[in-house]
């Protein structure tokens, strides 16, 4: 299967609340070889500040975020969804990328109505990152990547050191396509040097040998890390899956967990014991390509836990439950419509709509958006229709949602807005200067932008 190496740049680390600026990609096949190389950007939203310290990071300036050349985020999105089903089947791999890129594409489609907000696992496409397996090769392998360490002696796992620190010397650090090709350098590395390895990685791309490979109840190794410390190795065996979930392995941890004791609990000191630290049992989600690896030699202790947890289905049962119910306080109705993404899936109607809504004009998809029967996609329908459909037709919500974005930008601090607004963008402009990461003229630069923004609004 082909590989498709990609990465984003962004206007902030809020998948829900920032966007994509940037999308870069090389698609090769199971030996590396270029197959296609694409790089482009878009205009900034209208309802979306970016954060300056991204902008400092990223090098882009306030022309580039409005420039009529660039196509709008909606257009960004279509081709980059277009491209998901194009190269299908393939393995979309970046670094870091389950926890962020993956969480910006989610929020891109479903932000523009595009009919899958899990592409990148539609049509035969599958995830992997490169991140998780720089650390399960640190954990089983450490002598095939060379490892920078910073000023406390600590190793670095940052992309922009660890590529140059093992010959890759042409990175363009924050460049999405000089990260995408620093992605693919380590990832020939390591398969090169270590063929097996690298199968053995790749092969969790896959949730259905994830899943197969735990629900033997075979004693197994897991690959994590946590905090900023070295990624480590933890023993133990597949205790069922999360009430609610299908993707959400529990994996009971041989070390920190006392079967006996857990076993003899009520459910109430069950559920205290579960949210201890050292976790006892840990959620593994089976379809982000976790470094599972199969204990070539078990101990009889170990066999003998695997063995008990397999036969105690009541146990089982008792331990999904309560870390299923670790989502029930999470009242997604509440929230901001970027934030209930996870709120539902949509019904089969809707999706015909969707379909419609991305190959019709403009006139049209005014006429679908009212046929939703899904609050969230007409509350979003309608922001794409003031945002980006033609004047005519649209003079009323883009009113509306004037005002809504006044409302936002202006948010106060004592509210701890998940976004960047006019009061947390211009301090961050002065931060920026007192650590040196700007200049005078970039200061200007940046502070005349925001002000221009806040003016379209008066």
């Amino acid at each position: 299967m082909n590989y498709v190496f990609y990465d984003l740049e962004t206007t902030g680390t809020s998948p829900a609340f920032d966007q994509p600026l940037q999308f870069a990609a090389i698609r090769t096949d199971e030996n590396f070889n270029e197959l296609d190389r694409i790089e482009f950007r878009c205009r900034i939203a209208p309802h979306i500040l970016p954060s300056p310290y991204a902008l400092a990071v990223t090098g882009v300036t306030p022309a580039q975020l409005v420039d009529p050349s660039l196509p709008t985020f909606l257009e960004f999105s279509q081709r980059i969804y277009q491209l998901t089903e194009q190269w299908a089947p393939a393995i979309w791999i970046g670094y870091n990328s389950l926890k962020f890129d993956e969480a910006m594409l989610r929020q891109t489609f479903y932000q523009t109505l595009q009919t899958n907000n899990y592409a990148t696992q539609a049509k035969g496409n599958s995830r992997f990152d490169m991140m998780n397996a720089v650390y399960a090769v640190h954990a089983k392998h450490p002598e095939l990547l060379n490892w920078p360490v910073n000023e406390d002696g600590k190793k670095i796992f940052k992309l922009d050191r660890l590529a140059p620190e093992n010959g890759f010397n042409q990175h363009n650090a924050h460049d999405a396509l000089g990260d995408v090709e620093a992605t693919i350098h380590l990832a020939r590395t390591i398969a090169n040097g270590n063929p097996n390895l690298w199968a053995e990685l790749l092969a969790n791309h896959d949730k259905t040998r994830v899943q197969e490979k735990l629900a033997t109840y075979k004693p197994a190794e897991i690959i994590l890390r946590y905090g900023g410390g070295d990624p480590r190795t933890y023993s133990g065996c597949f205790c069922g899956y999360s009430e609610g979930s299908a993707t959400e392995a529990c994996f009971f941890d041989f070390e920190n967990a006392n079967l006996h004791e857990l076993m003899s609990c009520t459910d109430e000191d069950l559920a205290k014991a579960l949210q201890k630290s050292p976790m006892p049992i840990r959620a593994i989600g089976t379809n982000n390509a976790p470094s599972v690896f199969s204990i070539k030699d078990p101990t009889p202790e170990q066999l003998q836990i695997s063995a008990t947890i397999e036969a105690s289905h009541e146990f089982r049962m008792r331990v999904n439950r309560i870390m299923g119910s670790r989502y029930d306080n999470d009242n997604v109705m509440d929230k901001p419509v970027e934030q209930k993404i996870f709120g539902g899936f949509y019904s089969s109607e809707d999706k015909k709509l969707l379909q419609k809504f991305q190959e019709g004009d403009w006139p049209v998809r005014q006429e679908i958006v009212d046929q939703f029967t899904d609050l969230r996609l007409r509350q979003l329908g309608r922001r794409v229709l003031a945002f980006y459909g033609p004047e005519a037709h649209i003079e009323q919500s883009r009113e509306q949602f004037r005002s809504y974005v006044r409302e936002k930008w202006n948010t106060p601090a004592e509210s701890k807005p998940d976004w960047t607004t006019f009061e947390s963008a211009f301090a961050d402009i002065e931060k920026l200067l007192e650590e040196g990461k700007i200049n005078h003229a970039q200061r200007t630069g940046l502070i005349k932008f925001y002000i221009g923004k806040h003016t379209q609004l008066s």
